[in-house]
């Protein structure tokens, strides 16, 4: 009966999507202009293929899609965490390799290692001691992060099967992934209805749009967990390449990476990204000798995507550039090894680096913030876009 009553829900919070998406396109454009107009030949073409990726451990089949275009750019998905698996990109010479992190093996995935390109919520990022008010309430979350919640709990969506349904469409194809999350699941409060959309288009443009309702009250911040190298998955460290963040401040934190309030300008210090500069260049100079900081976009507008980050391989060519509806973007390298079950195919020391568009860490107990609260009758939305060319 559980399940029966589980199925209904899904479907009818398919059917509340289904109903609210032409309104999220008119409201929420791509917000892009000046595309390369060599892309827009009615001669390239769009893929969409499925196929077996395994089982999790309970014997649940878990499938991949892969989305392709004829430039050569193409998308690995799977319905365990709405994940990416695979970029595959080609660079100044042809050559085409994948500028994702992931794993080998199911497994992996399941544990949740390193939310490796997974969907994290309900809350990506931190929520101090995992508690938080609403309507006079306090609500107590799994604490995985000690003393803190962390992108969603023990297990969040990244950890989560989610229902998926193809989209192949002239000048798109994709996959449009939903979700339910369950009242009091990980602490949180209300059903939630869940749709995670990635879409690829003939201008190597991958559009992640997110879209959510709930029955009760709740606080919601979504985000995708890609690790990026552009110059390969298993191309050694991202040091030499060069990003830029259109973001002037970012959030001081304390010992636990819970924000204090205070923003930080970071013009002059090693946070300075304003213009081109190497990962690397100064990374030495931060605690810890690693960025987990969230920077403050300078002029965010939720309803179009603006520019956030923009990040290239010198040697390879390949650049990557970010637009988001968001008001945060987290910048995160991670500073040790991270151990793949298969012990010859280790990530290395900053193998690779994180860019995820997202509200503020805490927002939920900082009154400053944005405010991350959704209310029933009330659908989130946001939208994030990588765009990906050669130089």
């Amino acid at each position: 009966f559980q399940k029966m009553m589980m199925i209904t829900f899904c479907f009818t919070g398919l059917l509340l999507f289904v109903g609210c998406r032409g309104e999220a396109k008119k409201r929420v454009s791509t917000g892009l202009s000046n595309i390369d107009k060599k892309n827009d030949s009615a001669q390239r073409t769009l893929d969409i293929q499925s196929e077996p990726f395994g089982e999790t451990a309970n014997g649940e089949e878990i499938t991949q899609y892969l989305l392709s275009n004829s430039n050569g750019v193409s998308v690995g998905l799977i319905n365990l965490g709405a994940t990416v698996t695979s970029v595959y990109l080609p660079d100044n010479k042809g050559e085409t390799k994948n500028v994702v992190l992931n794993w080998d093996d199911i497994a992996m995935y399941e544990k949740g290692a390193s939310h490796f390109g997974s969907i994290c919520g309900r809350y990506a990022n931190r929520i101090a001691k995992g508690k938080f008010q609403l309507e006079g309430k306090e609500y107590q979350l799994a604490i995985n992060n000690k003393p803190n919640h962390l992108h969603g709990g023990i297990k969040g969506f990244n950890r989560r099967l989610w229902m998926a349904r193809k989209i192949q469409e002239e000048d798109v194809v994709g996959v449009e992934f939903n979700l339910v999350s369950s009242d009091g699941e990980e602490g949180y409060p209300g059903n939630l209805n869940v749709s995670v959309t990635y879409r690829l288009n003939k201008k190597n443009e991958l559009k992640i749009e997110y879209i959510a309702t709930t029955d009760k009250t709740t606080v919601l911040n979504l985000t995708n967990h890609c690790y990026w190298n552009l110059a390969g998955a298993a191309s050694g460290t991202v040091l030499d390449q060069l990003l830029t963040l259109h973001c002037d401040e970012y959030l001081e934190f304390d010992e636990t990476k819970i924000p204090t309030g205070k923003k930080m300008n970071v013009a002059g210090t090693e946070m300075d990204f304003l213009s081109p500069r190497a990962i690397g260049e100064r990374i030495s100079q931060v605690k810890g000798k690693g960025y987990d900081h969230c920077y403050v976009m300078k002029d965010p507008n939720p309803q179009n995507p603006v520019i956030a980050a923009k990040v290239e391989d010198p040697k390879s060519g390949r650049v990557m550039e970010i637009f988001t509806t968001e008001p945060g973007v987290q910048f995160y390298t991670p500073v040790g090894q991270i151990n793949n079950s298969n012990k010859e195919k280790r990530y290395s020391k900053y193998a690779g680096f994180c860019l995820e568009a997202q509200h503020f860490p805490d927002s939920p107990n900082q009154p400053g913030f944005p405010s991350t609260v959704l209310r029933p009758g009330e659908v989130y939305r946001q939208v994030t876009i990588h765009r990906f060319s050669v130089k």
